[in-house]
């Protein structure tokens, strides 16, 4: 398999570090973490990941909708199917 770069945004500096880790080795790590989730339609998810499965199917926990970067509503437990997402970020510390 190919080996992707996974670029994380620095919170302190402003700037885009790139380093060598996989897909794979960011999701391992943001388990348990804070996210948001991208929706092809534009939406956001901002919640705790609590887990995900080969085909990137999301729980999420402690749930909050944005459209437009505007808060939308409280969901609680989410679960997102994986074809409707476009990428799953952490935010900045």
């Amino acid at each position: 398999t190919r080996s992707l770069r996974v670029f994380e945004n620095m919170a302190d500096s402003g700037t885009i570090k790139q380093n060598n880790k996989s897909p794979s080795d960011f999701l391992r790590q943001v388990i348990g973490s804070p996210v948001i989730v991208r929706l092809n339609s534009g939406v956001d998810y901002k919640g705790l990941l609590a887990c995900l499965d080969d085909r990137m199917n999301i729980a999420m926990e402690d749930t909050e909708e944005y459209v437009d970067g505007v808060f939308v509503e409280n969901h609680g437990d989410t679960f997102i199917r994986g074809n409707n997402v476009l990428y799953i970020s952490s935010p900045p510390k």
